[in-house]
């Protein structure tokens, strides 16, 4: 199949054929996925090279194809090809299935920028009234696109530039709390890390059996590729049915191929993205605050 896009290290990707790509790709999947699932078909489809899933933005943390990715999801939901579920599951509409070339997917991308140039000229009229100075564009390279599927939320970037400003010996012993937290038990953090190398060993109960599983903590912001996924795995040969491998960054297509592959020792991953929510889950250096609402309800005073 011939590539119809490409990521490079700057610049921006042709757009219309990341949508048009999505597409397709929802429709192989059977009209529905997970993001994380839609965005392995995508890359698999496309044959997307580890080094362009290597690619972050400026923010040195979103990777690059992820992130038009989401910009592509985000223009044909505006278009009406696309609906998303609470539970992050996206499907195509009946307009989707009809989409078939780079035309259509054009006309989506010229659509959505005209109503979002539309949007940015009400704002200037409102701040110009209220005497504010703001500059204001619309060029999707301005990244000021304000949608809940782009923008990484806030709380999680800063737990990540957290994580990358402790020493890697406490991001360790953060791995080790996580875990015991999670139901392991006899956690042990040996201390060595390196290429390959072995950070720790607990063992996990479930019911009448116990495994035993090593895991590789690696404080990334890039991509984590498969070579790193083989190299750990030659570390585990000898000693252990299952691996575990935690990162701040990511894992390509590639990485995550290589984890399940056939015949060799299964490695779960968790990239920076899952980290944080396990860390929120167990309130590991992350505090949820409920935001109480009162509401007078003027009708009732009335009534008296």
């Amino acid at each position: 199949m011939n590539r119809t896009f490409f990521i490079e290290e700057s610049g921006l990707p042709d757009l219309s054929q990341l949508m048009l790509a999505t597409i397709n790709a929802l429709r192989a999947l059977g009209g529905s996925a997970a993001i994380d699932e839609l965005n392995d078909a995508i890359t698999e489809r496309e044959g997307v090279t580890e080094v362009e899933q290597s690619y972050l933005m400026p923010n040195g943390r979103d990777q690059r194809l992820a992130y038009y990715l989401a910009w592509a999801r985000t223009f044909l939901k505006r278009g009406g090809a696309l609906e998303n579920s609470a539970r992050g599951v996206w499907s195509l509409t009946e307009a989707g299935y009809a989409i078939t070339d780079k035309v259509q997917t054009i006309a989506i991308y010229n659509k959505v920028n005209e109503e979002e140039r539309e949007r940015a000229k009400i704002r200037r009229q409102k701040q110009r009234s209220s005497s504010q100075e703001a500059v204001v564009s619309s060029d999707i390279n301005s990244d000021e696109f304000n949608d809940d599927t782009v923008a990484t939320s806030d709380w999680k970037q800063n737990l990540i530039e957290c994580l990358l400003q402790i020493a890697p010996s406490a991001f360790e012993r953060l791995a080790q709390r996580l875990l015991r937290e999670a139901g392991f038990v006899k956690v042990e953090v040996r201390g060595k890390s390196g290429d390959g190398g072995i950070d720790g060993v607990g063992v996990l109960r479930v019911n009448l059996v116990s495994f035993q599983i090593y895991f590789q903590c690696k404080r990334w912001q890039g991509s984590v590729g498969a070579r790193e996924i083989r190299d750990f795995r030659g570390a585990l040969q000898g000693r252990a049915d299952k691996g575990l491998f935690i990162t701040t960054g990511t894992f390509t297509s590639q990485a995550s191929d290589e984890a399940t592959r056939d015949g060799a020792i299964a490695i779960d991953l968790i990239d920076g993205d899952r980290l944080c929510d396990l860390l929120k889950q167990f309130e590991l250096g992350v505090q949820t605050t409920l935001v109480e609402t009162v509401k007078v309800n003027s009708d009732w005073f009335g009534s008296i």
